[in-house]
């Protein structure tokens, strides 16, 4: 698929087929997320995928909506925060303003890993409205890992209705604000 189709064709699935995800398709898409760009190639982020046979009920701790626990696969984005002690060195990148960019890393890995889905075939749906205690203790996260992002995975069952977005007017400023 070309680039400009797979932005076009991205939406957010809410209805998963139950079939299982190839793992050469996961591997993939895990490759998409691993290459891309973040703050001096610090990478600060773990990537947790759930095969959620036999994990329903625990997955529903942790978002209530039905649809969620019925994809087949659900990936859980990690970002590793900054070091909470002077005597620990930092894992991601710290703007001299203090703004730690981790979770911003972790964004925009999950975009590529999102568009790598779309390529293949398969839905996603950025999940962030998550119980984010539940979500450590289901993943046995340790204190110095914050779940960012839930990311549904599978094959589509439903089909995408008309993508709302604002007028490239309102979003664009050229030189000044």
């Amino acid at each position: 698929m070309e680039f400009s189709e797979v932005i076009k064709n991205r939406y957010s699935v809410r209805s998963y087929k139950p079939v299982p995800v190839e793992d050469e398709k996961i591997k993939e898409i895990l490759e998409a997320a691993r290459l891309a760009p973040t703050a001096c190639n610090l990478q600060p982020f773990k990537f947790v995928v759930i095969h959620t046979a036999g994990k329903e009920e625990e997955l529903k701790r942790v978002y209530r909506g039905s649809w969620f626990s019925k994809a087949p696969v659900i990936i859980c984005a990690c970002a590793i925060p900054i070091a909470k002690t002077d005597a620990l060195p930092s894992k991601n990148w710290v703007r001299t303003d203090g703004n730690v960019y981790s979770f911003l890393d972790s964004a925009i890995a999950v975009d590529h890993l999102v568009l790598a889905a779309t390529d293949l075939g398969l839905g996603t749906c950025w999940v962030g409205a998550f119980d984010v205690k539940a979500a450590r203790e289901l993943l046995k996260l340790p204190d110095d890992i914050e779940p960012v992002i839930f990311i549904p995975l599978g094959y589509p069952d439903d089909k995408p209705g008309v993508k709302h977005r604002k007028p490239i007017e309102e979003l664009v400023r050229y030189e000044h604000y």
